[in-house]
């Protein structure tokens, strides 16, 4: 059995690129906070709808993880509608300028 170190990103692990890696994380998590708000708050999916001003069918595939049907955009004005501020913090990258360009 062949073991591999972990790259401390999935979604790197999984062959995306860094680029779409790092978008794919920021997106993952943002999901994970609105599944949290949504189990905090003890609401049906249909109450979620409501709160996140979208369909009840979207808060089904955002349950289910269905990443690719949400844009970062999106989740973060779900947040919004339901009080959360989402705010962005820059830092720069332990890599050289093409890696932070790319």
């Amino acid at each position: 059995m062949s073991i591999e170190r972990s790259t401390g990103n999935v979604f790197r692990d999984l062959g995306f690129g860094p680029k779409e890696a790092r978008c794919l994380t920021l997106r993952a998590e943002l999901m994970i906070e609105i599944k949290r708000l949504i189990e905090r708050r003890k609401l049906t999916q249909s109450s979620a709808a409501k709160l996140f001003g979208v369909t009840q069918p979207r808060i089904s595939d955002l349950v289910r993880g269905k990443i690719d049907l949400f844009s970062l955009e999106t989740l973060i004005n779900m947040l919004a509608r339901a009080g959360i501020k989402v705010e962005l913090r820059l830092a720069r990258g332990g890599r050289g300028r093409s890696e932070q360009a790319a």
